[in-house]
């Protein structure tokens, strides 16, 4: 298993338009793909949940591809989810 903190730096945080990117992205990987955010794990192939996090997570990967999809998802949310 591999993980990393990030910052969402997109001012309006993770509404449906870019937690949707970010699922899409994470289906895209075998691993399993989760963001932790206080104390709550977060399936980050989940639209509906992925939006309730906040400003500062981290993302977990764990599986056949976790470095690919660890540096996916992060490059992603660090980049302000092309916003």
């Amino acid at each position: 298993m591999v993980s990393r903190k990030v910052q969402v730096v997109n001012p309006s945080g993770l509404h449906l338009r870019p937690a949707g990117l970010l699922c899409q992205t994470s289906m895209k990987f075998e691993s399993k793909v989760n963001i932790q955010y206080k104390d709550q794990q977060i399936n980050a192939k989940s639209v509906l949940n992925v939006m309730a996090s906040g400003t500062e997570v981290e993302v977990c990967c764990d599986g056949k591809d976790e470095e690919e999809a660890l540096e996916a998802v992060c490059t992603l949310i660090e980049t302000g989810l092309k916003e």
